[in-house]
């Protein structure tokens, strides 16, 4: 008898010991020897880390304690990593702001889209937009556009299938801007199109919808049509993020940049959060007209690993350390410019 109790309980112990020892990874992986993409990956935390605490701090005096959720989530991500096998594993937040997320989005959509885009002959990039408008109208704004470009859709689409009009096709994007000295909001769509005929439809069917005799709501030199020379920097371009992080202070006053070069530059917290609010519920990145060839999917399944090492993301290190050893696992340093520009550039109050 007492050594059936004492085996029972000696078989739980050793169960819960290898739950306590194990980790469920999922996906394939990222190579930790690649250290320019570690330290890369490092940069973006870093930002993501410090924006999402600023919006933190915004939402929190708006009392919106659901969003403040979906950015201590953005905060979070990436946090924890495991080692298995040199490769790297963790969960991704998937969340809009997320600069590692996107990249990751981005990563797999020109993956998805290239192939089918550079079949097109004549490929235009089409900008259209309506006015500038305050904080209080952003949300009523985008909602507009996303109905009148259905509405113009409808139109055509009605007129190709009564033989009176070419077909629409493309891929359009939602993005967004702050005018910091204005205090405006400038949303507009990217659009990339198969030919200059359907984005000259594009065009005269976005002035049609917005025409008023009585009020301006958009304007002729305001829309852009232009042919595509390199298209994977223009599908880059369309689905590359939604809303700036970093913003000039004064859009007038741009000055060239290189690469990296983030000086002169602010992150105004609380006119990204109108944005990141205004986004919601609207899906910013869609295709029309055409689908895309079905592809196997290749998701690789969770499993269970028992020799692994966790790395933990120290924000004051800008790094992710081995929680046994102490070891950093990219070597990232942030550059005194955006170091100083996370802590001293990240504005609350302007929207």
């Amino acid at each position: 008898m007492g050594k059936s109790i004492y085996t029972l309980a000696q078989s739980r112990t050793e169960r819960f010991i290898s739950v306590v020892e194990s980790q469920i990874i999922s996906g394939t992986g990222t190579d930790i020897t690649n250290k320019s993409n570690w330290k890369n990956r490092a940069k973006k935390k870093s930002i993501t880390n410090a924006t999402a605490l600023a919006l933190i701090d915004v939402v929190k005096e708006k009392g919106e304690f659901e969003r403040e959720k979906q950015y201590w989530n953005t905060f979070y991500c990436q946090s924890k990593l495991i080692r298995h096998n040199d490769k790297m594993y963790g969960n991704y937040c998937k969340n809009r702001l997320c600069t590692t997320c996107n990249n990751n989005r981005k990563a797999d959509l020109i993956n998805k889209y290239y192939p089918t885009l550079k079949s097109w002959e004549d490929i235009h990039f089409v900008t259209l937009t309506v006015v500038s408008c305050d904080e209080k109208n952003l949300n009523k704004w985008i909602n507009a556009m996303y109905r009148a470009f259905r509405l113009i859709k409808g139109r055509c689409n009605k007129r190709h299938q009564r033989g009176k009009g070419i077909k629409l096709i493309g891929v359009k994007s939602l993005e967004c801007n702050f005018n910091a000295t204005r205090r405006t909001y400038n949303p507009h769509f990217h659009i990339l199109v198969p030919n200059r005929e359907t984005a000259e439809l594009l065009k005269e069917e976005w002035l049609r919808q917005w025409k008023s005799k009585s009020r301006l709501f958009t304007s002729l030199k305001a829309q852009d049509i232009r042919p595509v020379k390199d298209l994977e920097k223009d599908l880059v371009e369309v689905i590359k993020y939604g809303s700036k992080i970093f913003t000039e202070p004064d859009p007038n006053k741009k000055k060239k940049r290189k690469k990296g070069d983030v000086s002169q530059l602010y992150i105004y917290a609380r006119a990204l959060d109108n944005i990141l609010q205004a986004f919601s519920g609207h899906r910013l990145f869609e295709r029309f007209g055409f689908n895309l060839p079905k592809v196997e999917s290749n998701i690789s399944p969770s499993r269970l690993i028992t020799d692994y090492e966790t790395f933990v993301f120290y924000p004051k290190e800008n790094d992710w350390t081995n929680e046994e050893n102490f070891q950093s696992l990219s070597g990232y340093t942030i550059p005194l410019d955006l170091k100083y520009l996370l802590t001293e550039c990240i504005n609350k109050s302007l929207s």
